[in-house]
């Protein structure tokens, strides 16, 4: 008589381990993506509170003929500045970005020029870049730290 093998009711050790080994694959791969989906989403907000701020200032344009003149970012989005009495920006607007460093801008009648550092830890992929007025336009202007005067946009009237 041979014996008989009772019939196995679980798994084996192997097959556990290649399981969890498959599953924590997938589970970093995902938060990868997740993560690089959520610099992006970031750097894409910051660039939207730059956009806001510059409509503002344009129509503050349209209305008075020239822009206001502010020193700072703070001073353009406080509730006393005549962006925010007009409602020409939201209230409350951020001042810093969302890495939590402060945006920088400044206007004179003629031009305005507003900065965000970018992602601080992917300068590469996330860049520092300026809005700023031009004549007849405005350009996104990769490289803040440049120093550079503003690029009249693309087509503007020379």
């Amino acid at each position: 008589m041979t014996p008989t093998r009772s019939r196995q009711l679980g798994f084996t050790l192997m097959e556990l381990l290649i399981a969890l080994m498959i599953i924590g694959v997938i589970a970093t791969m995902g938060m990868k993506m997740l993560t690089k989906n959520a610099d992006r989403a970031r750097y894409t907000s910051a660039q939207n509170e730059l956009r806001n701020l510059a409509s503002g200032l344009d129509q503050y344009y349209l209305k008075h003929g020239n822009y206001p003149e502010f020193s700072s970012w703070e001073q353009m989005v406080d509730a006393n500045s005549p962006l925010v009495k007009q409602n020409l920006i939201q209230v409350e607007m951020p001042k810093l970005d969302r890495w939590q460093q402060p945006f920088e801008g400044k206007s004179s009648k003629s031009v305005y020029e507003l900065k965000c550092a970018g992602d601080p830890h992917d300068q590469e992929e996330r860049p520092p870049y300026v809005w700023a007025s031009g004549r007849g336009g405005y350009q996104l202007r990769e490289g803040a730290g440049s120093g550079a005067a503003p690029a009249p946009a693309a087509g503007a009237a020379k």
